[in-house]
């Protein structure tokens, strides 16, 4: 019996091919849609589980509370890890150390390679389970080794074994390769890590490590740990809530700073942290793109129940028949049903193949590495699964609304599909350009967010302004003849150093005096050392004052405040304020205006700049406008050389670091505008199958018309106005709801775009157009056909 089904339901296929096509057309892009998401929330939700024991790992935070606002950071001071091995011990496995994860130079010979590295400790390769190619996970005990992944080690020494070989670290280090581990996964927090150096060797690189050994104070590190088997998260995180509190001084106990465990679990997807509270991160991403998938998906279903049950009064006499030779509506139902699932797994066959040849250009947008698991049994089974599923439920409706013909109206030819029969498929088409609409209005505004923050006036200029990373104190140590050479290379206007990047700042302080501050004030500002000429060569601009020179002695206790600075110390003229920082005596000189670096969606941070005579981080250099840019680096590139040969010339542009920051909304944009034109897609494809049927169904109303003297016109506006009546109410359905969703969604941002009338107006005009655009091909050839065609059978 199922064999005659099959046969029945590919005979329908073929006979109705044009049907066939478009619902196959539609199916198929829906579950392409459905696939390419389903892999994306997949990776996401399988982040770090590359590590055996991410539900026991953890990495240690800190919540702290300043003036009634709660902030949240991944920084600890060092002493916490002692306190945590020995007052809470029984409860951890391992407690590490790690410093941040940042470049480096590894050389050997001649070969000086720019790499990401971070020094920990040696328990850290058992902790994430480091699958080891040669060496052991023990070799960090050796305080002169590094462990390198297999695609660094290959860099270095190519594909002779590494272990053992001898490297420079920063050009100060001699260093041991005590192993060589698998590199890991993209869908690793890890994944950046070319190398992990003794923490030993940071006490080399970092004199100040061995003064942070009691401070409280300096939360610099970064702390992991692994409970031990059996040990609860949440009981844990409770225990050690006051480890820092009962060991700080009074001043900084004011902030109440409460210790808790992140689990790696939530690393990826629950990031967000405001006001003390986990609020969630890139899970709001990963149920963004669910719900657009099933929609993309249900528009596809959609299409196959309006087409199936716009065609019933053809389905009508079938049904009739087989009633009458005694088919039960369960055998009725059980034969569509074979038709849509027939019909959904030739969808999904030609879906893969969308899929293989979209995965390459998704997953550079993604930043991804997604692959169609072709081997993978389960994948198959998922497939199958998934493909039975959306077949039984596109063809719901039209297996239970067409087995439910009786079958003496039908076969007396008074079965007539009236106008309440087409009501749910008017339903159905509203449904679908709801969905489209809302779409249409997320993507827009989501793209305007970026474009207003991208626009945002930053307080310098990004143009022609180089970053370089210093590794080693050698510029430093003579960076004023550095500095005469570059400019005397006519390629660069002005150098300076920075202890931090124009697009972020990496030091912050507290406990500052002046004149009129409030004393429950807990202050805090951002600091950013610089050398003298920063102003000049970054290219802020001064309100009030004046800029630091070299003609005034005093400006090495000299200081300059932004206007976000002045505005939080509530200063009426700030120019001649002293400030007292930490008994020391600094004099405001001048203000600038805010500079921009950190987030572009946040309000700017009261920042104080200052005159650091130590070695900076960060070179930054001007070019020079009037020369050619290639030439101008190359220019650069031989200074760099001559000064600095065993470091190479690594430099990045301002304005495209300053870029990265809008990366993830871009991305989500992006992505949100593909599957969006898609939607839209099959929303077209239905809109023209039912142009297509309504057409047919009304041939002879149109011949008597055009016989009676109506023009292409008005035949025109006939066929077309029963589309455009829905789309209306699909507009004014999904408008409201997509000023709910994103106005949500735009709250996040402290800096943002306003929801502007206009939007809502170009997407309805859009919706117009396109809805107009597909109908009319087939309305207006139906006008134009000739009438003796459809009335000479009458």
């Amino acid at each position: 019996m199922f064999r005659n089904y099959l046969k029945t339901a590919w005979r329908n296929l073929l006979r109705n091919q044009s049907t066939a096509i478009i619902n196959i057309g539609g199916l198929s892009l829906g579950m392409a849609v459905a696939l390419i998401i389903g892999l994306w929330i997949g990776d996401e939700l399988s982040f770090d589980h590359y590590h055996q024991h991410y539900n026991q790992v953890a990495k240690v935070m800190q919540s702290r509370t300043n003036n009634g606002v709660t902030s949240t950071g991944d920084m600890e001071p060092l002493p916490l890890a002692n306190t945590l091995r020995t007052t809470y011990g029984s409860n951890f496995k391992y407690v590490v150390l790690a410093s941040g994860t940042w470049q480096h130079i590894l050389s050997i010979g001649d070969k000086h390679l720019t790499m990401n590295g971070s020094y920990m400790q040696a328990e850290i390769p058992d902790m994430l389970t480091l699958q080891m190619i040669s060496g052991t996970r023990a070799a960090l005990k050796d305080p002169s080794s590094v462990l390198l992944t297999e695609t660094s080690a290959k860099a270095l020494f190519g594909n002779v074994d590494a272990t053992g070989k001898i490297l420079r670290l920063d050009n100060k280090m001699t260093v041991k390769v005590g192993g060589v581990f698998h590199d890991l996964p993209s869908n690793t927090t890890f994944s950046n890590l070319a190398f992990i150096a003794a923490w030993d060797l940071y006490k080399i690189a970092d004199p100040n490590l061995v003064k942070s050994g009691g401070d409280w104070g300096n939360n610099s590190y970064t702390l992991y740990v692994q409970l031990q088997d059996g040990a609860d998260m949440d009981n844990v995180s409770a225990l050690i809530k006051e480890a820092k509190l009962r060991n700080v001084d009074a001043e900084s106990a004011k902030l109440k700073p409460v210790i808790f465990l992140h689990p790696m679990s939530k690393w990826h997807l629950y990031a967000e942290f405001k006001n003390g509270l986990n609020t969630g991160g890139a899970i709001t991403y990963v149920w963004l793109f669910g719900i657009i998938g099933i929609f993309v998906l249900l528009l596809a279903c959609i299409n196959f129940m309006n087409l199936s049950t716009a065609r019933s009064e053809k389905r009508a006499r079938e049904v009739g028949v087989r009633k009458a030779v005694g088919s039960l509506r369960g055998q009725l139902i059980l034969q569509f049903y074979t038709e849509s699932v027939l019909l959904a797994l030739l969808s999904f066959g030609l879906s893969l193949v969308l899929v293989e040849f979209a995965l390459p250009h998704f997953n550079h947008v993604a930043d991804k590495s997604l692959i169609i698991l072709w081997q993978s049994p389960v994948f198959w089974l998922t497939g199958c699964v998934f493909s039975f599923f959306t077949g039984i439920l596109a063809g719901s409706y039209p297996a239970l609304y067409l087995s439910g013909f009786k079958p003496a109206k039908v076969l007396k030819g008074t079965f007539r599909a009236g106008k309440m029969a087409a009501m749910p498929r008017q339903v159905l088409v509203v449904v679908q350009f709801c969905v489209s609409i809302v779409l249409i209005i997320g993507t827009l505004v989501i793209f305007r967010q970026v474009r207003y923050s991208q626009e945002r006036e930053v307080g310098y200029n990004r143009a022609g302004l180089l970053a370089m990373e210093m590794y080693s104190p050698a510029i430093h140590s003579h960076f004023a003849a550095f500095r005469n050479d570059m400019l005397n290379s006519g390629a660069v206007i002005d150098v300076a150093e920075s202890g931090s990047p124009t697009t972020n700042i990496y030091n912050t302080v507290g406990g500052l005096k002046w004149s009129g501050k409030d004393p429950n004030l807990n202050d805090e500002f951002a600091m950013v050392g610089a050398s003298m000429q920063y102003g000049k060569t970054v290219g802020w601009t001064l309100s009030q004052g004046r800029d630091f020179s070299a003609a005034f002695a005093s400006d090495s206790s000299a200081v300059i405040l932004n206007e976000a600075a002045v505005s939080y110390m509530n200063l009426k003229k700030p120019v001649g304020q002293t400030i007292d920082w930490w008994g020391r005596k600094y004099q405001v000189v001048g203000v600038v205006r805010n500079l921009v670096m950190q987030s572009p969606y946040e309000p700017v941070k009261q920042s104080i700049f200052f005159i650091n005579k130590d070695a900076g981080n960060f070179l930054n250099i001007r070019l020079n406008p009037k020369q050619d840019l290639p030439a101008a680096l190359k220019s650069v590139a031989n200074v760099w050389k001559n000064h600095v040969p065993e470091e190479p010339f690594d430099f990045k542009f301002a304005d495209q670091e300053y870029q990265k920051k809008f990366a993830m909304e871009q991305k989500i944009g992006t992505l949100a505008s593909l599957f969006t034109g898609l939607a839209i897609l099959i929303s077209c494809l239905g809109l023209f199958g039912m142009a297509v049927f309504m057409a047919e169904q009304r041939s002879k109303e149109i011949g008597v018309r055009k016989v009676l003297g109506a023009s292409v016109l008005n035949l025109w506006l006939l066929l077309c106005r029963d589309f455009l009546v829905l789309i209306v109410i699909a507009l004014l359905i999904a408008a409201p709801v997509a000023a709910f969703i994103m106005h949500g969604w735009l709250e996040h941002y402290s800096y943002h775009v306003g929801l502007s009338v206009w939007l809502f107006g170009l997407t309805a005009a859009g919706a117009l157009a396109i809805t107009m655009l597909t109908v009319s091909y087939q309305s207006i050839k139906a006008a134009l056909a000739n009438p003796v065609r459809s009335l000479r059978s009458e």
